[in-house]
């Protein structure tokens, strides 16, 4: 992957795929205009070829404003700082405060899931949990360990739940106020 700085679309990311026979635009989930081409395209022919389709994707694609681009960026970064200082370490307390064990912690930034846990026992925590209180921040933290013992939404799996944050009703009512997405 490489991004092209362009004058009217801004950043632009380019992907080559070794697969790929034909140049395709879209929209990146961060509103970024996305080319995929050909592995072997030259940078030089990249820029050319956005030359000479520049109108016909303003015209087909929904691209964010650059600089609306450029604020979710700087954004994302403070967030990803912050939660890299906190949302570890606030797991490993929850997991070694009700024994529980994980392999790893990854952060995300998904539009859509606050966390998840994965069956090699995995738990991904969004950087957008950074924007909720810290009581929300703890439900989700709890929700995902207790996925750890049951990878589904059974009543067992949400009496787990309950045993660590008697609250978690409320707690998962206020949380669809906030969206994951940053």
């Amino acid at each position: 992957m490489t991004i092209i700085n362009d004058p009217e679309f801004g950043e632009v990311i380019v992907r080559k795929n070794p697969l790929s026979r034909n140049v395709r635009f879209s929209v990146s989930p961060s509103g970024r205009l996305q080319m995929s081409v050909p592995k072997h395209t030259s940078d030089f022919l990249v820029k050319r070829f956005l030359k000479i389709n520049r109108e016909l994707v303003k015209a087909k694609i929904p691209l964010s404003n650059p600089e609306t681009q450029r604020a979710r960026d700087a954004k994302k970064k403070i967030l990803m700082k912050k939660a890299k200082e906190y949302l570890p370490y606030r797991l490993e307390y929850y997991a070694k405060l009700y024994g529980y064990s994980y392999y790893k912690c990854r952060l995300s930034h998904a539009a859509t899931r606050w966390g998840s846990c994965s069956s090699n026992r995995t738990i991904s925590l969004n950087i957008g949990l950074m924007q909720v209180p810290e009581k929300l921040r703890d439900y989700v933290i709890i929700h995902e360990l207790a996925h750890l013992n049951h990878l589904d939404h059974s009543s067992a799996f949400w009496a787990e739940v309950a045993e660590h944050d008697p609250r978690y009703k409320e707690h998962r009512r206020k949380l669809k106020d906030f969206s994951p997405g940053v």
